[in-house]
């Protein structure tokens, strides 16, 4: 028989003790089938969060495994625990930026907590929800929307479901689509073709019509008396007017862009967005234009300044804006430099400030130097040739020719190319962004499979059988007494869903008070 001291069997009761004190402390968390073990005090760092009420009574607290179970995303779950250790929320970048926001927002953190070394990596999501955000504003999607779809569209909805949709009703989406969207069937890129054909005839006609050889002269039978008093004539060539076919052209023309745009306010599913979009405002002017243009003709012919209205005839070259419908990289860039109008503001600014600077210099430095052939007789002038130096074009209608002003003409040719070259960068990276999820979403399936919102329930527990653990903290066996399924007065199970309230739902009016995002802008402390 071993004889055993006293005082080792009290050192054995003892540590026997902080072992088992030691393993009450700890908490076990199964996340998505991954293990995760830690201090019930760790968990308490951040109050009013999901892990800092956790309670045996929960439905997802398996009491034969004595671990709570998450069906979450595991590798965001350890960046989360890994806060609850340390204090610092750091973004894993295996993992896309809604699915973090999500996980965030089911345990019960804020996004804004993300630390400044991940912040950049974390955020960039953001800026392609935007960027996906206007394609769909863009209407680049070349899919076939479904009746469903076109009855919401066009606002008879209630009649598509009660099924007395009428003969208009049916027509109208399919007049819209066959003449506002050309990829949408074989007709509908006929007709896109024929309008691109017009619009390139009728801006063609109104180039060449100004071509000297194009033009016909008006010729007027002058009768003067000669100096022995006979008559004599001669031909005075007063004017010249565009040949006649080009008139016929442009009524052909114009009668398509009437009856297009006709056709297209008709049909249109919204009529103010129609009148509000800028490149019908062009349509429709350029249109009005050419009958303006016919009444003065006919009733304004004989005034003096009769030619001068025919510049406003000009925004007929607008026309070329309507290609934008038939091509999306006209799209593409036009709404780049939209999303670049900072750059090109601040761009602008610079060559500005630039030209007003190096104007005033060479004015007065091509004034130290006696200088006969001097071109800068004024500051004005100075500003002509800062533009063209600073721009790289270099006419050469003006040029310095002291030593000085040479030196002044190198400077704002320097300053020109970098100042011109510094915002392009941004420009370029727009339009690729631009670019590049235009063709990721051409290369999307158009059809996904649904995936259904359902949870699978948690299987309650057999009447009668008693719940170890207490309601209050992270509770473990023998921590509280209560009767009754899975403990609190015999309710029953209680689970995490959108229907019945949880003990820690995130969407309980203490929880969103509590973890509010901070007032001052500072980050939680952690206790």
């Amino acid at each position: 028989m071993t004889y055993i001291p006293k005082n080792m069997n009290h050192y054995a009761h003892a540590a026997m003790n902080l072992i088992n004190m030691d393993s009450e402390n700890r908490v076990v968390l199964n996340v998505g089938g991954i293990r995760h073990e830690t201090y019930k005090a760790t968990l308490k760092k951040i109050p009013a969060t999901r892990l800092s009420r956790l309670t045996e009574a929960l439905a997802n607290y398996d009491p034969i495994l004595n671990e709570y179970f998450f069906d979450r995303h595991p590798g965001v779950f350890a960046q989360v625990l890994n806060y609850y250790r340390t204090g610092k929320l750091h973004y894993p970048t295996d993992v896309c930026g809604p699915l973090f926001e999500e996980e965030l927002e089911f345990w019960g953190l804020d996004s804004n907590q993300v630390e400044p070394c991940c912040w950049m990596t974390y955020t960039q999501h953001r800026d392609t929800q935007e960027t996906l955000a206007v394609l769909d504003r863009l209407d680049l999607d070349t899919e076939k929307p479904s009746e469903e779809e076109l009855a919401r569209k066009f606002g008879f909805e209630e009649d598509y479901y009660k099924g007395t949709i009428s003969w208009w009703q049916e027509m109208k989406p399919r007049i819209w689509s066959l003449f506002d969207e050309p990829y949408s069937s074989n007709a509908a890129k006929t007709i896109g073709v024929v309008s691109v054909f017009f619009i390139c005839i009728s801006i063609l006609s109104f180039c060449l019509k100004t071509h000297p050889d194009m033009r016909v002269p008006i010729v007027h039978n002058v009768t003067v008396k000669t100096a022995n008093g006979s008559a004599a004539w001669f031909l005075d060539k007063s004017m010249t007017n565009a040949h006649i076919a080009f008139f016929y052209i442009e009524c052909v023309c114009n009668a398509w862009f009437t009856f297009e745009i006709l056709v297209r306010f008709i049909s249109s599913p919204n009529k103010c967005e129609f009148l509000k979009s800028s490149v019908n405002i062009i349509d429709y002017i350029a249109t009005l234009s050419f009958y303006i243009d016919l009444v003065l003709q006919r009733f304004a012919s004989h005034l003096e300044n009769a030619d001068i209205l025919e510049f406003f005839s000009i925004i007929r070259i607008m026309r070329l804006f309507k290609l934008t419908r038939h091509s999306s990289g006209l799209k593409i860039l036009i709404q780049t430099f939209r999303a670049s109008a900072k750059e090109l503001t601040l761009l602008v600014f610079f060559l500005v400030l630039g030209i007003v600077i190096f104007a005033s210099l060479v004015y007065y430095a091509e004034r130290i130097q006696p200088n006969p052939h001097n071109d800068f007789n004024s500051i004005p002038l100075g500003l002509w040739w800062a533009l063209v130096t600073m721009t790289t074009v270099g006419y050469g209608d003006m040029a310095p020719k002291t030593y000085i002003g040479m030196f002044v003409g190198a400077l704002c040719a320097l300053a020109g190319v970098l100042t011109i070259a510094l915002p392009v960068p941004v420009i370029v990276s727009n339009f690729a962004m631009y670019y590049s999820h235009t063709q990721a979403r051409a290369k999307l399936p158009k059809k996904r499979r649904r995936v259904l919102p359902v949870e699978q329930p948690r299987q309650a527990r057999l009447p009668g059988e008693r719940a170890p653990g207490g309601v209050s903290g992270c509770g473990t066996p023998g921590s509280g007494p209560h009767s009754g399924p899975m403990g609190s007065g015999g309710t029953g199970p209680r689970r995490m869903n959108n229907k019945t309230k949880d003990l820690v739902s995130p969407k309980s009016d203490e929880y969103t008070t509590m973890i509010g995002k901070p007032r001052d802008g500072k980050k939680s402390r952690l206790l």
